[in-house]
C-alpha cells in the first residue's frame, strides 16, 4: 500500500524590513505609548535613517505622509477596523492596532495598489509582532480592501439626518465632542462645519516670517515660494519646501511660523496707544516665535522686549528665536502667574496662553484623539490667572492681547469676559487693525480659522487698561 509523497515544506524566508514603514511605526508607537507628538519624534527619525543611506527624498515624503495621515484619520480606521475584527478594539494590542491603522491609511488613504499595501504591512508585522500575529492582520486588511473608504463610511457612519455630530466626527475623523464645540464656535450649518473638519485635515502649508529689520519677504521668496496671504512678512512654501534651504532661516534673520500667529503679533503692535511705547512683554514667550516678530518690531521703533517664559528648557528656544534681535531685549525665566515685574510697567503685553490646542489640529492631529472635555476645566484657572496678571502689568491706557490657540468658547470669549468683570480695561475692535483679512465676524475680538484663513484658528482679543 503506497502512501502519498509529502510535498516538501517551504522554507523559511526571513521578512524584509522596509525602512519607511518602519520608520513610520516607530512614530505611531512613539505617539502611543509616551503621548508624544509627531512632529517632534519623526524628524529624527528620518534624519538618521538618511544618514544611515536607508532613505531619500521621496522615501521620507512617503514616511511623513504614513504618519500625518494614519494619526489625522485614527478615530475613522478604528471604526473600519473594529467592523473587522472579532473582538472588541480594547482587546488587540496596541502595537497590532497601530499596525493595522498603518495598512488602512495605505489601503484607503493613499494611491498605493491594495495588493501592495497589504504585502508591506504584513511584511511590517512580520518584523515587529511576529509571524502569528502578521497573520491576524493580513486577515484583517484583507476584509478592509474589499470595499474603498466611500463604502465602508457607509457602513459605519451613521446617517447624518439620525446623528449628524457622530456622522461628521467618523466621517472627517474627529472625536464627536471636538466636532460639536467648533460647531458651536463656528455657527452657520453643515457646509460651513464640514469646510472646517476638511481643512482640518488637509496638510498645512509651510509658512516663513521675515523678521522686520533683519530680513524682507522678497528676500524668501525663492523657488516655488509664494507671499502670503495676510501678513507682509508671510511667505508661504510649496509642498516639499525645506525652509532650512533658505539662508535667512538658516541665520535666524527668518523662522517658521503659521501667519495667524504672525496676525497676532502685528495686530498688537498696531494698536493705538496714547503716550509712551518703549516697553514691551511676551508673557507666555515660548516657544519663541512670537516673540521674535514682537522683538524686531519693537526694535524698529525703539522699543525693548522682555519675553518671559516659565518652562527653562522653551526658555532657551525663545533666546535661540530672539539671537541677533536689532534692538534691546531680555529673555527671563518667569511664571506669568506671578510675576517677576512690577504692577503697570508695560505699554503692550501679550500673553499667548496655554490651551487645548484645537485650533492646530492640522499641525497636531494625534491632540485631538488626545484631548478630553475636562481638559478644559484644568486650562481655565491658568488662563484667566495669566490675563489677569498681564491686565495689571500693562500701565493704564497700554494694550494688553489675549491670544489662544483654540476657537473654543471656552478659552476664548468665555475668559476675557470673566476678567473684565474685576478687572478694569475696555475691548478694542481688533478688525480694523489687519486691513484687508476677511470674515474676522463681528468683534470686537476675532476668530481665524484654517477653511477661511488658511491659518491655525488663532483667536485674539485686545484691552485696554483704564
Amino acid at each position: 500500500m503506497s502512501s502519498r509523497p509529502r510535498r516538501p515544506a517551504r522554507p523559511y524566508r526571513r521578512p524584509k524590513k522596509d525602512p519607511v514603514r518602519l520608520i513610520a511605526y516607530e512614530a505611531l508607537r512613539a505617539v502611543d505609548e509616551r503621548d508624544a507628538y509627531a512632529n517632534l519624534v519623526l524628524p529624527p527619525l528620518l534624519r538618521e535613517a538618511r544618514e544611515r543611506g536607508d532613505i531619500d527624498g521621496r522615501d521620507a515624503a512617503l514616511a511623513t505622509e504614513l504618519v500625518y495621515g494614519t494619526l489625522r484619520r485614527q478615530g475613522t480606521y478604528d471604526e473600519i477596523v473594529a467592523a473587522c475584527v472579532d473582538r472588541p478594539l480594547r482587546e488587540v494590542d496596541p502595537p497590532v492596532l497601530d499596525v493595522l491603522s498603518l495598512g488602512a491609511h495605505q489601503l484607503l488613504g493613499t494611491r498605493i495598489p491594495a495588493h501592495a499595501a497589504v504585502s508591506t504591512t504584513v511584511e511590517l508585522a512580520r518584523v515587529v509582532l511576529g509571524d502569528g500575529r502578521a497573520r491576524f492582520v493580513n486577515a484583517v486588511l484583507r476584509r478592509i480592501a474589499a470595499d474603498d473608504l466611500e463604502g465602508w463610511l457607509e457602513k459605519v457612519a451613521p446617517p447624518y439626518e439620525d446623528d449628524p455630530e457622530e456622522h461628521l466626527g467618523i466621517v472627517h475623523a474627529h472625536p464627536r465632542w471636538i466636532v460639536s464645540a467648533l460647531w458651536d464656535a463656528l455657527g452657520g450649518g453643515r457646509r460651513d462645519i464640514e469646510a472646517l473638519l476638511e481643512a482640518d485635515n488637509a496638510r498645512p502649508e509651510v509658512t516663513l516670517v521675515a523678521r522686520p529689520g533683519r530680513a524682507t519677504a522678497g528676500e524668501l521668496l525663492t523657488g516655488e515660494a509664494v507671499p502670503g496671504r495676510w501678513s507682509p512678512y508671510a511667505v508661504r512654501l510649496a509642498e516639499g519646501g525645506e525652509p532650512g534651504a533658505i539662508g535667512a532661516v538658516r541665520e535666524g534673520r527668518a523662522g517658521v511660523q503659521d501667519e495667524g500667529s504672525q496676525l497676532v503679533a502685528l495686530a498688537l503692535a498696531n494698536a493705538p496707544l496714547d503716550g509712551p511705547d518703549e516697553r514691551w512683554l511676551d508673557g507666555c514667550a515660548g516657544p519663541g516665535g512670537k516673540a521674535a516678530l514682537l522683538g524686531a518690531l519693537a526694535a524698529g521703533r525703539g522699543a525693548a522686549l522682555i519675553a518671559a517664559e516659565k518652562q527653562p528648557h522653551r526658555a532657551r528656544l525663545v533666546a535661540r528665536a530672539l539671537h541677533g534681535n536689532p534692538g534691546p531685549y531680555q529673555v527671563i525665566t518667569a511664571d506669568g502667574t506671578r510675576p517677576a515685574w512690577r504692577p503697570g510697567s508695560f505699554d503692550r503685553v501679550l500673553v499667548d496662553v496655554p490651551c487645548t490646542g484645537l485650533g492646530a489640529l492640522r499641525r497636531r492631529p494625534e491632540a485631538r484623539w488626545r484631548r478630553r472635555p475636562e481638559d478644559l476645566a484644568g486650562f481655565a484657572p491658568l488662563q484667566r490667572g495669566l490675563l489677569t496678571e498681564a491686565l495689571r502689568a500693562a500701565r493704564p491706557g497700554g494694550v494688553v492681547g489675549y491670544a489662544t490657540c483654540s476657537p473654543h468658547p471656552a478659552e476664548t470669549r468665555a475668559v476675557v469676559d470673566d476678567v473684565l468683570r474685576h478687572e478694569s480695561a475696555e475691548p478694542i475692535d481688533v478688525r480694523g487693525l489687519l486691513p484687508g483679512v476677511p470674515s474676522l465676524g463681528d468683534g470686537p475680538d476675532i476668530q481665524l480659522w484654517p477653511h477661511l484663513h488658511g491659518t491655525d484658528a488663532m483667536y485674539l482679543a485686545l484691552l485696554r487698561r483704564t
